[in-house]
């Protein structure tokens, strides 16, 4: 059974049993600061269990991508060493939302295994949680699995994880027991059943987790009924797959081994067993849909997991011989295989293979010398690898650690881990700037959620329930002292999507809070950071929150003028132009984008005429509530790092259509005035554009025509006439240059007829040593020149003084060269003036900052020249 029909079965099997097939979430998780990536099929649902979020269905099914390849969860070092471990992997899963629970989830879970997939029964052994009768019962009396195949595991360790049988989310929140399937491969194969001493073989393989959510733990530890307990299950589908194509290795299936041949065809490579290529194989995909969903290689979050996939995937390649890009080629082979299953691969397949192409040719550069580095450290002590080593490895040559492990563990050295932390926390001390770090979405909150009314007003009466200081929950504030205040109704928009949150006032019969920032605490949930600045704030109190009014008309301007840039690019520069993060406030817009090379002026001045041809048509602008698919189909865009639900807000403003929570004008023509003031590359295949709207640009071109007019003052000319002047003041400061090069040359002839003179002859060789005034390093050496013509067989220095530095020329002539070197004869003076310098045996420059001892270097040439003579 093929992967492709392995993963249509799961879904259609669910949909038949009530399920709502819903898409997989991208593999950044949006607008979740506790995760960096997704890395189970439950995340995209977390709100979900938690109460946080709602769904218009309580039964759901799912083939989620998933990647652990950083933060907790980390399987990138095994890729390549064990049969199973990927930094990429599918995981096909059902959830029931307060719906069905054991009972409903065993059966259905069963008659898959068995009836669809038509895996013998015999071949399925089960784990329970220890205490856990109900589950046990219905394997036993329900199912019909033998009690001797239904093995109990407990937390006997303390620890409460999915190994133990003993699933939660955190130490507090959702938890509960969970039972899992796992097929005995035969006994041919060495290992134990799960919960043996030899449990760790290769014999029994876990290819299904059923978690069931049946309690809460509190602070205490205590653990308290869910009153709708719920269901989140995971089945890892190259585990499957492996299983229903009868091989025992993850990479011995069908996808994999076209990947495998498509990394050995690339390398040259003809033994399909190596471990390199299996590495290659499972990082392409890693890496690939990474890129699809958004992240760039880069220094640090998700594209430094990025960049360690790849570089370690180039770095397998290196291993093999392969020192040209090759990685990027390997795009085309992964969109045949599961370009259908995931259209957006298919769509992007070329995006991805350009910034694969543009990091492969960058640590291209560097991967051959940082391995001589690390070769010839080796060579030094063959037992282990300092870690000051290690540290250069990362900063200089951009070696991730885990990279420099991975060789390390191949030759068996131990690598200095503690000296890296080490050197990383010295460097990290020494970058660090002092700042203010304002409390962010760490605060614990379990109250009721916020109403925003603040697409409609601005102002409005609300009522406090809760207060924080330092973090933690107060039943009041007091003047001079900073918090967070969540309001039951708030105007107030937290950041979010780019835009920055709103400042203004919140107003009590006894205080005054005046809001900083607005940032979410949870998904609906708005805390209003700032300070009390009179009064008392307390709890349960009626208050009047009040936004101000201007900064939020600057700021909705130039987020509605960002959607406008955002479909211009597109219509300049292409359909590959997508949204790669945006930071919007009063004072302009920032907007990072995909593409590959700066924008010409002609390419700005459109994409200005677009946006500004939108403002002028004056449309008004719209928000629509609808599901994703329709959003999708009615044209709108997603953007990069949003979460989204399976409601969502689509807003039309002029012909941009994009989904966006975010606060805009009321019509197009409200931005009054678009102009871009800035436009930069920030990484590899990404720009960032800033540009200003409304007053902030209005502001701009007058300061540009101040200036405009200025420099035609200055110059005695009309602003009409500015180039065309300019051009004449450049064509007369050439020919003056020319004049004056004439001119020193001229004088530069005229010192070295009166220098000749002062030559002494030391053992048959003309030695001078002198400073020519004013003299650039081109007169330095045009003199240089013509003393030796003048002088024959000589040994020269010439110096002069410029802005408190000194140049230096020495020149030996021809014959003299055996005896004398100019490079050591520069080198002698330029020493004693704080320099240093070299060059050939007939011509040498340096330089030096200390003049005050030329004169003495200088005097000291003949003896030099002397002693070697």
């Amino acid at each position: 059974m093929k992967s492709s029909e392995i993963r249509d079965k799961f879904l259609k099997f669910f949909e038949s049993k009530g399920h709502t097939i819903v898409r997989s979430s991208p593999l950044v998780p949006g607008n979740d600061p506790t995760m960096l990536l997704t890395n189970s099929g439950m995340v995209q649902f977390k709100d979900v269990f938690t109460g946080a979020d709602t769904r218009p269905y309580s039964r759901a099914t799912s083939v989620q991508r998933c990647v652990r390849a950083g933060g907790k969860h980390n399987d990138l070092e095994n890729v390549g060493y064990t049969a199973r471990h990927h930094t990429f992997f599918e995981m096909l899963g059902n959830f029931s939302f307060g719906d069905y629970f054991k009972r409903d989830a065993i059966q259905y879970a069963w008659e898959l295994l068995t009836k669809v997939y038509m895996l013998p029964a015999e071949k399925l052994t089960v784990t329970v949680y220890m205490e856990d009768d109900e589950a046990a019962e219905i394997w036993e009396k329900e199912i019909g699995v033998p009690r001797e195949r239904i093995i109990r595991i407990g937390d006997n360790k303390g620890a409460r994880y999915a190994s133990d049988n003993f699933w939660q989310m955190a130490d507090t929140g959702p938890c509960g027991p969970c039972t899992e399937i796992f097929y005995d491969h035969g006994a041919d194969i060495a290992g134990g059943p799960p919960g043996s001493p030899d449990e760790d073989g290769d014999r029994f393989i876990e290819i299904w987790n059923l978690v069931f959510m049946q309690f809460n733990r509190d602070e205490a530890g205590v653990m308290h009924k869910l009153p709708k307990p719920c269901v989140d299950t995971g089945m890892g589908m190259e585990r499957l797959a492996a299983v229903l194509q009868h091989v025992h290795s993850n990479y011995e299936i069908d996808l994999f081994q076209a990947l495998i041949k498509a990394a050995a065809r690339e390398t040259g490579v003809t033994d399909l067993e190596s471990k390199a290529l299996r590495v290659i194989a499972d990082h392409i995909r890693a890496a690939s849909f990474l890129i699809v969903d958004g992240v760039i290689p880069s220094s640090e979050g998700h594209g430094y997991v990025l960049r360690r996939i790849i570089r370690r995937a180039l770095r397998y390649g290196h291993k093999l011989g392969q020192t040209k890009p090759f990685f990027y080629k390997l795009v085309a082979d992964l969109s045949n295989e599961m370009g259908t299953a995931y259209p957006e691969l298919a769509e992007a397949k070329e995006r991805v293979a350009q910034v694969l192409k543009a990091e492969e040719e960058r640590f291209g550069e560097t991967l051959e010398n940082g391995m001589k580095i690390l070769e010839a450290q080796l060579a030094k002590d063959a037992q282990k690898l300092d870690g000051a080593t290690a540290f250069t490895l990362y900063d200089t040559y951009g070696f991730p650690l885990d990279l420099t492990a991975d060789i390390c563990r191949e030759r068996g050295i131990l690598l200095d881990e503690e000296g890296f932390a080490a050197a990383m926390e010295q460097q990290k001390k020494t970058a660090r700037a002092a700042g203010k770090f304002k409390m962010a979405a760490g605060v614990e909150y379990s109250g009721e959620k916020s109403k925003f009314v603040g697409y409609d007003k601005l102002a409005h009466d609300s009522k406090v329930i809760a207060l924080y200081a330092d973090g933690v929950q107060v039943q009041e504030l007091t003047a001079g002292q900073q918090g967070i205040v969540v309001l039951d109704t708030t105007p107030f928009y937290a950041e979010s999507g780019g835009q920055v949150g709103d400042q203004g006032a919140i107003l009590g019969a006894a205080g005054q809070f005046d809001v900083e920032d607005t940032l979410k605490i949870q998904a609906d949930v708005p805390g209003h950071h700032g300070v009390l600045k009179s009064g008392v704030l307390k709890v349960g109190e009626a208050v009047a929150a009040n936004v101000d009014e201007a900064k939020r008309a600057r700021t909705i301007r130039n987020h509605s003028a960002t959607h406008l840039m955002h479909k211009a690019l597109r219509e300049v520069l292409g359909s590959h132009v997508a949204q790669k993060g945006s930071l919007v406030d009063a004072e302009k817009t920032r907007f990072d984008f995909s593409h590959n090379a700066p924008l010409t002026a002609e390419q700005i001045a459109k994409v200005e005429q677009l946006v500004n041809r939108e403002i002028l048509d004056n449309h008004p602008t719209q928000a629509h509530l609808m599901s994703f698919d329709d959003a999708v189909k009615h044209g709108a865009m997603a953007l990069f790092g949003e979460k989204y639900g399976d409601e969502v807000r689509v807003l039309d403003i002029g012909s941009s259509k994009e989904l966006c929570g975010g606060v805009h004008v009321t019509r197009t023509g409200d931005i009054g005035f678009f102009k871009i003031i800035g436009e930069s590359g920030v990484a590899a295949g990404i720009r960032r554009v800033e540009a200003v709207t409304g007053e902030g640009a209005l502001a701009l071109v007058q300061a540009m025509n101040r200036r405009l007019q200025e420099a035609a003052g200055a110059l005695k000319t009309s602003p009409d006439e500015l180039t065309s002047r300019i051009a004449q003041v450049q064509d007369q400061v050439k020919s003056l240059e020319k004049e004056l090069a004439a001119l020193k040359s001229k004088m530069a002839a005229g010192q070295g007829d009166e220098l000749a003179n002062q030559a002494v002859d030391v053992n048959g060789i003309k030695v001078l040593a002198a400073t020519l005034d004013g003299a650039d390093v081109a007169g330095l050496r045009e003199t240089m020149d013509k003393l030796k013509d003048k002088l024959k067989t000589a040994a020269i220095v010439l110096a002069s003084v410029a802005d408190g530095k000194v140049s230096l020329i020495a020149g030996v002539t021809a014959d003299a060269t055996s005896k004398v070197k100019a490079g050591e004869l520069v080198n002698f003076v330029a020493q004693q003036v704080g320099g240093k310098g070299g060059g050939r045996p007939d011509m040498a420059q340096a330089g030096g900052t200390d003049p005050s001892g030329l004169p003495q270097a200088l005097a000291g040439v003949a003896e030099w020249v002397g002693q070697r003579a």
